[in-house]
């Protein structure tokens, strides 16, 4: 019985590519300063949510299905009268991958969900919040191929932010292109 431990492609190639070339282009000191990926956060507000309870708990199963991993409903802060919204009411779903399941699901989003989109030619370089962190916003949930079309009775979207260790949105820019983000611009590779 093999005891080798199971590493997700993206991690590999995190460690024996990414690292390398980000230490050339930056000129680090140490294969520390190197900015990594920390965790990916998923997060998907449903509209409707007040009049009917069923779509959190539908949006927390899809996002179940999506990611692999147990997602919560996230609950308003505050009341608002307008929305007949009271605090702690459930308004839509959250779940923050980290380790294997975040390389895992980075690797489905870049090679088969992005691809799915229809007129894809690529994700924006602007979304940077200044601090290292990328946001991508997702229009259909449908893209993932774990969502059966036939089974979903409303097209929502979600946001997908990326967090990482880089300290300049260049840093993170040039790591999450090195981990196969399409963005608009982006020479592709040949390998």
């Amino acid at each position: 019985m093999s005891t080798t431990k199971y590493t997700p492609r993206l991690a590999d190639k995190y460690s024996k590519e990414v690292v390398p070339a980000l230490m050339k282009k930056f000129a680090y000191k140490t294969v520390m300063q190197a900015p990594k990926l920390e965790k990916i956060c998923i997060n998907r507000g449903v509209n409707g949510a007040v009049t009917d309870k069923k779509l959190v708990d539908i949006a927390v199963d899809e996002l179940n299905m999506i990611t692999g991993q147990k997602a919560v409903p996230t609950m308003s802060k505050k009341d608002i009268s307008n929305f007949k919204l009271r605090k702690g009411m459930p308004i839509g779903a959250r779940v923050t991958l980290r380790g294997e399941k975040m390389y895992e699901f980075l690797d489905r989003l870049v090679s088969v969900a992005l691809p799915r989109v229809r007129d894809f030619k690529g994700i924006s370089d602007k979304a940077f919040d200044g601090r290292g962190n990328y946001t991508l916003g997702v229009t259909e949930q449908i893209i993932f191929p774990e969502i059966d079309i036939d089974k979903v009775n409303k097209i929502t979207g979600m946001d997908i932010t990326f967090v990482t260790t880089a300290q300049t949105n260049e840093e993170a820019y040039e790591l999450l292109k090195e981990l196969g983000m399409p963005f608009k611009g982006a020479k592709k590779d040949n390998n």
